[in-house]
Order: C-alpha cells, then sequence, then structure tokens
C-alpha cells in the first residue's frame, strides 16, 4: 500500500519539488491538497496539483485518509500546522524552514518524540553534486582537518515579484532562519563536526526602505566542536537580475591542516589547492541521485533506522541551531552554547 502525503500550503515554490517527485513513485502518493489563501488556491486548481484541493486545512485533516502531511505555506505559519499534524499522529514533512520559534520547535519535537513520529525536511543542498564531491574530498583527508569555513548563500530579493507575505510583519521569521539552516545542515555533512558555539550574529535592513522592519541582511560567525571557525553570509543583496547564476551562490570554502577546497551551488567542479602542490587541482562534480530528503524520511517513516541520510533528529537538530543563530542576531547576544 502507498505512503499517502496530504500537503498543507503551496504559498512557497519549493513545496512543488516534494509534489512533483511524489508524482514519479509508487510507494508514495500525494493524496490532497489544501490552501487557505483564495488567490493561491485558484492557482493550485488550475494547476490541478490533485483531484482533491481543500479550501480548510481542519477540513482535510477530518475527511482525508493520509499517513503524513507535507507543509509549505508561509513561514510563520509552518510550526501550528506541523504541530496539528503531529497531535493527529500523521508524520510531517516540510519545507524550510520547519518553524519560527522555538517554542514552536519544542512542540513539534516533543509530539514527534512521544508519539514515534518521524519530521522531514526539504534540506536538499546534501543532494548537490558540488557539495557531495567536496564532502568526499574532505572525509578522504586530502585537506587535513578542518580549520576555517566561509560560505556564501546571497539570495535575489525579488522585491515586487516574490510573494507579498515574506514583508509582512510575523509572516517570515527571519533571514537567518530562512536560508542559514542550509548551511547549518550540510557543514557538518561536510566536515563530521557538529556545531558548538554562536559567536556572533546580525541581520539588519540594509537596502529595503520600504519594509524598515525586514532585515534583508545576515552574517554570522560560528564555532564548530573542534575549533574550526565558520563565517558566513545569507543576505538577500544578489542582483535579482542575476538570480541564482552567480558562481557566488552557496560558494563554499573549508581551509584546513593540509590545504583548502572550494565548490559552489552552480560549480562543475570542486578545485583543491593541496599543500605542497604548485597547481590546483580540480575535481569533478559526481552525479547524485536528487530527492534524498523525500528517500529519508520515507524510509524512517516506515520504520527504517540503517543508513538514513537525513533524520528526524538531525532535522529538528539544524531548526533548533538555525533558530538559536537568528535568536541571537535578533537580540544581539553573544557566544551561545549549542547543546547536541
Amino acid at each position: 500500500m502507498p505512503f499517502k502525503i496530504a500537503v498543507m500550503g503551496f504559498r512557497h515554490g519549493h513545496i512543488y519539488d516534494l509534489v512533483n517527485r511524489l508524482k514519479g513513485r509508487d510507494d508514495a502518493i500525494l493524496v490532497a491538497a489544501c490552501e487557505e489563501d483564495n488567490e493561491t488556491r485558484d492557482k493550485i486548481m488550475r494547476e490541478e496539483v490533485s483531484d482533491k484541493i481543500f479550501d480548510s486545512y481542519q477540513q482535510m485533516l477530518d475527511e482525508v485518509e493520509c499517513d503524513a502531511i507535507g507543509v509549505g505555506d508561509y513561514f510563520g505559519k509552518r510550526g501550528a500546522i506541523a504541530i496539528e499534524a503531529l497531535r493527529r499522529s500523521k508524520h510531517v514533512i516540510s519545507d524550510k524552514p520547519l518553524c519560527t520559534s522555538l517554542r514552536e520547535l519544542d512542540e513539534i519535537q516533543s509530539l514527534a518524540y512521544a508519539n514515534n513520529l518521524s519530521v522531514g525536511c526539504q534540506l536538499d543542498l546534501r543532494g548537490n553534486g558540488a557539495f557531495c564531491a567536496l564532502r568526499s574530498l574532505i572525509q578522504a583527508g586530502e585537506i587535513g582537518e578542518a580549520h576555517a569555513i566561509s560560505f556564501n548563500g546571497q539570495h535575489p530579493l525579488n522585491y515586487g515579484t516574490r510573494a507579498g507575505w515574506y514583508f509582512e510583519e510575523g509572516k517570515h521569521g527571519g533571514t537567518i532562519n530562512d536560508i542559514a539552516v542550509h548551511a547549518i545542515d550540510y557543514i557538518p555533512w561536510l566536515t563530521g563536526h557538529d556545531f558548538r558555539t554562536i559567536n556572533a550574529a546580525r541581520n539588519w535592513n540594509a537596502r529595503l526602505p520600504e519594509v524598515p522592519h525586514f532585515k534583508d541582511a545576515a552574517q554570522m560567525m560560528l564555532t564548530l566542536e573542534n575549533g574550526c571557525g565558520v563565517l558566513g553570509d545569507v543576505s538577500y543583496l544578489t542582483p535579482d537580475s542575476f538570480a541564482y547564476g552567480l558562481p557566488q551562490y552557496w560558494r563554499t570554502t573549508v581551509w584546513g591542516a593540509d590545504g583548502m577546497a572550494e565548490t559552489s551551488y552552480t560549480s562543475t567542479a570542486v578545485t583543491l589547492y593541496k599543500n605542497g602542490d604548485k597547481e590546483p587541482r580540480t575535481i569533478a562534480v559526481e552525479e547524485v541521485a536528487p530527492g534524498g530528503y523525500l528517500e529519508s524520511f520515507l524510509r524512517e517513516a516506515r520504520g527504517e533506522t540503517a543508513g538514513l541520510d537525513l533524520t528526524t533528529e538531525r532535522v529538528l537538530h539544524v531548526s533548533r541551531i538555525a533558530l538559536l543563530i537568528q535568536e541571537a542576531a535578533d537580540k544581539g547576544v553573544t557566544n551561545v552554547a549549542v547543546h547536541s
């Protein structure tokens, strides 16, 4: 019998990755969709996203037999959607971010663990070939122990064409929680070392005077458990006309005891500068099967434990760190310890 997923919320386009991946499967299917925003619901009805489309989340939960809820609504609403699903003994798979407050995350974690439910998240940079190649190089010891990392996750803002809810108070939840969660997930995956300390973080309104409360620029300084320093920028400062095609998009540089390595989301290779060499080496990007986040979620929800790439425990942990960094930026606090 296929695993049944109903999706709540389509106000961010990332949720279509989940929807489209379900179309190609026999073991998991989309059984219903819900969108409470009239304009967005009209859109998904025209697109025929599902045979069953609801205008009430509660009604969908009451009437549709499903194993899990997919979450793609605006960020500030996601925590409540996930919590209600878990209360009804449904697994949850969400676009990132999973929620926008530590209080919501605490309740999500409590319900998931108490009821043995899985929580998945569309943390898909693990499925990028360039990052997989970088990880293989680091894990093989080519640069030695990692001592410093720089990542650049800058995005275009697209003000005026990006969904308007982004700029409504209470709906976005912060640029760090929105974007940096990807790096919080993939950096320990690359290096084998988790985060220990949030040294400092800052977010501010850099170029959007039209919406003074929206902090479109964000930076952070972090430390891994082995003492490796991490500097990151996840601002919305990429020139809109270049969209996501710049070579700096998710550029990640790792300096180790024996060399350094660098790649980016758009790169076709990893560049290795190994101590002792006179010329850099170029390592081709690996071919990677996409959609690993969904595979891990489905396997875990069915009770499998071996070889999972992205577990409920990991999703909750990286979500917590991202929220803690956001809180540090919002409150101006420094040297926050991260507890496993």
